[in-house]
């Protein structure tokens, strides 16, 4: 069977490309926690990279993509991929690469979804429950929601888009992270300072570099979509990184490469849903406006104590939202066939507010129930003791670095 070489060569790449951002997000996160919660934090990104893949391949991939037309979840004709041949052309490329690539590209993003909320509550939450906690929600969160934006679902067949995961990524869980965060409480030591901020900025360097084949890869085929998509990606990054630094420097007098590298990391998750639908420069507007409302959202978390100790809900949750809704306002019919509010599409823009905040809501309210679950199987929380010592030792038995090092 003929698949077209140049396509599917891009497939992989772009698959590649996002495993990657799951090793990138554990050095950003590692970097940022406290010297003796590193590996612990960074264990419950890697681990994703197993237990997920083993989800998928068992039910997960049938579950987001296999019947289920107009509802909210699939069926299990697809479990172990019963049925798909390994030579079997995807036929949402026009047969130009095997399924196979499909499976593996979609699986990437299951993979680092879940990883995302663990910045959160980063030495607060066991081991033991997080792995209760990762297969749960990626079950009754994650894949309906796949499902229903990408798999020809509830919301698909409503009419709303998501080019690669402001819905059904950033803001479920950015704001699953933020019912985690209630949910457990603070942190004994919350002005414990990153442990080392090269490393965080190693992870900004691979998110940013995986972000290009979770974006422009979006497009699932080469065009001037996957392109366009691929500069309003940097473009966005760019421009939200630059005002973060200078809000940033304005408040505080001086320039804070951390608020530099976060700031990326917001137009990033804020670009997502929109950057295969909005010309270059609506990309401009949204890495600005990201960069000022993303960092009022961390304010906002500050003043009202959330412990959210590495800003998912700030970065990822609400740039989610900020996205999905600036999708609906600057969506062009002449980039791919979508207008939005400013084309004076009213309904379009009405509705992808509708289902952001639908599916924030419920990622919040799900989270929440589902950790008072998990504590009645296992502790969520770790002790006072352990939180003390730090969860690489206690947890682990492992430190990150040599003793006098750090």
């Amino acid at each position: 069977m003929g698949f077209d070489t140049g396509t599917t060569t891009f497939m992989i790449l772009s698959t590649s490309l996002v495993m990657l951002m799951t090793p990138g997000l554990a050095f950003f996160y590692g970097g940022l926690a406290g010297k003796r919660n590193i590996l612990g934090v960074m264990m419950q990104t890697f681990v994703s990279l197993g237990i997920t893949t083993v989800l998928w391949i068992a039910f997960g991939y049938s579950l987001c993509f296999s019947g289920g037309e107009g509802g909210i979840i699939g069926n299990l004709d697809w479990a172990f991929l019963n049925g798909i041949p390994f030579n079997n052309p995807y036929s949402g490329a026009n047969g130009e690469y095997p399924e196979f690539i499909f499976i593996a590209y979609q699986m990437m993003f299951a993979v680092i979804t879940p990883t995302l909320i663990t910045g959160a509550f980063v030495n607060r939450v066991s081991f033991k429950a997080y792995l209760i906690f990762l297969v749960a929600w990626q079950v009754f969160v994650y894949y309906p929601f796949v499902h229903m934006v990408w798999g020809g679902g509830l919301l698909a067949e409503w009419g709303v888009l998501d080019f690669a995961g402001g819905i059904v990524v950033h803001a479920t869980a950015g704001f699953a992270a933020l019912a985690s965060v209630i949910y457990v409480g603070k942190r004994t030591d919350t002005k414990s300072p990153p442990n080392s901020i090269p490393l965080v900025a190693i992870g900004t360097g691979l998110l940013w570099f995986g972000w290009y084949g979770f974006n422009a890869g979006s497009e699932l085929k080469v065009d001037a979509i996957t392109t366009t998509a691929f500069l309003n990606t940097d473009v966005a990054a760019s421009f939200a990184g630059v005002t973060w630094l200078i809000v940033e420097w304005i408040r505080e007098g001086k320039p804070k490469f951390v608020g530099l590298l976060t700031g990326f990391v917001a137009g990033l998750a804020t670009i997502t849903p929109a950057a295969g639908f909005v010309p270059l420069w609506a990309a401009v507007l949204i890495g600005i406006a990201a960069g000022l409302l993303c960092y009022i959202a961390v304010q906002f978390k500050n003043k009202w104590g959330w412990d959210d100790a590495l800003d998912v809900w700030g970065v990822h949750g609400m740039g989610g939202v900020f996205g999905t809704i600036l999708l609906g306002v600057f969506a062009s019919s002449s980039i791919n066939g979508q207008s939005g509010l400013l084309e004076g599409n009213v309904y379009f823009f009405i509705k992808e507010v509708v289902a952001v905040i639908g599916a924030a809501a419920y990622a919040f309210i799900f989270t929440y129930v589902m950790l008072v679950l998990i504590n009645r199987v296992t502790r969520v929380k770790v002790t006072d003791s352990e939180e003390s010592i730090g969860l690489d030792a206690s947890l682990h038995g492992e430190k990150a670095y040599d003793e006098g090092v750090l």
